[in-house]
């Protein structure tokens, strides 16, 4: 690929990102699902790009381009990897093929191998600070409740050192502080991305509606640059605190008739979504599936801090059992879903695994 080629697939990215994101969140004004909708964007805006450039490498054509050029067979994304996994064997120094194959994992959602593929992409680039962003964000979203680690809290500030400008940097950073409580922090974090974007521009506007967040939540004086953006952010998601965070406590049980087809290793995923919403969760728990169990859902155990059950008024609960231990759905796998529930019910939503997918 060549630097022509290359410019134009980041036009069209752009182009198409464009027509994607503003009616995604131009439409959000309004709704009780607005700020999910923003962090969705956010998510698009920051990894889209990287992704697409990433499942090119693996399964695009560019000898077609070239006339007469014999044209590789069609792969699917799983023997892509395959074929990328077995020339990576033989040539382990190959950095770009283990970046190559992290980004492919991450674009098919298994976190605990692109976060692998990217640590020995690490050992052979330890200053990148595009690996050591992605590595800190595929560690994160392997765990259970998406929590930034502080090995991953300490690459992204390597990261950032080496590239004061990386925007998705910058952005997890703030992340790591706002799951800390460290809401100052989260803010001087955040302030520094807001100049980086397009003034304006709707994603430059989500950031400040996190930025005005966070001083809500820290009880922090609120600055020009967020009030002037998203002056509805402070009042929008009321602070959370222990008197007022919701909290879901909800116990799951399995039907008799599929009582003995739980595996003895398998994994249960318990998750709240926002009905009509975005698929991503507003928070998830993850446990060794032993029935009849019992859970908690709270705001700390979203995705990020726009997605959380503060920001929304119901929602709808899923149990599943996963033979495989992934949170993805797979065949075989069991599962059970409750009504719509405001998240502020105060009495155990009881779910009942009586389906086979």
């Amino acid at each position: 690929m060549n630097a022509p080629f290359l410019a134009a697939c980041a036009a069209l990215i752009a182009l198409g990102l464009a027509f994607v994101l503003i009616p995604l969140v131009g439409a959000s004004r309004g709704l009780p699902q607005r700020r999910g909708l923003y962090a969705l964007a956010l998510g698009l805006a920051f990894v889209l790009p990287l992704a697409t450039l990433g499942l090119y490498r693996l399964l695009g054509t560019p000898a077609a381009l070239v006339p007469g050029a014999e044209i590789a067979r069609d792969l699917t994304p799983q023997q892509a990897v395959a074929d990328l996994r077995r020339e990576l064997d033989a040539h382990p120094d190959d950095a770009d093929g283990w970046t190559t194959l992290g980004q492919a994992y991450a674009t098919m959602q298994q976190p605990d191998a692109a976060a692998a593929a990217f640590a020995h992409a690490l050992k052979l680039r330890p200053d990148d600070a595009d690996l050591l962003v992605a590595w800190a964000e595929a560690d994160s979203m392997a765990s259970p409740q998406h929590h930034i680690s502080d090995l991953a809290r300490s690459r992204l500030q390597r990261a950032v050192m080496i590239n004061p400008e990386h925007q998705r940097g910058l952005w997890l950073l703030g992340i790591s502080d706002f799951q800390r409580g460290r809401y100052a922090d989260a803010v001087a974090v955040w302030q520094r991305l807001l100049p980086l974007l397009p003034a304006g521009s709707q994603i430059a506007q989500a950031v400040s509606q996190q930025v005005a967040l966070a001083q809500a939540r820290g009880g922090l004086p609120p600055t020009i640059a967020a009030t002037s953006t998203a002056p509805a952010a402070v009042t929008s998601v009321p602070a959370a605190n222990s008197a007022t965070a919701p909290r879901l406590r909800v116990t799951v049980g399995i039907a008799p008739t599929l009582a003995g087809r739980v595996p003895a290793d398998a994994v249960l995923f318990v998750f709240a979504r926002a009905p009509g919403g975005p698929p991503m969760p507003l928070a998830v728990r993850k446990l060794p599936a032993r029935l009849p169990a019992t859970v908690v859902l709270t705001d700390g155990m979203g995705m990020s801090p726009a997605m959380n059950l503060s920001s929304v008024r119901d929602v709808v609960i899923t149990a599943r059992i996963s033979a495989s231990g992934q949170p993805l759905p797979h065949a075989g796998d069991l599962e059970g879903r409750s009504a719509t529930v405001p998240v502020r019910q105060t009495t155990p939503v009881m779910i009942t695994i009586d389906k086979v997918l």
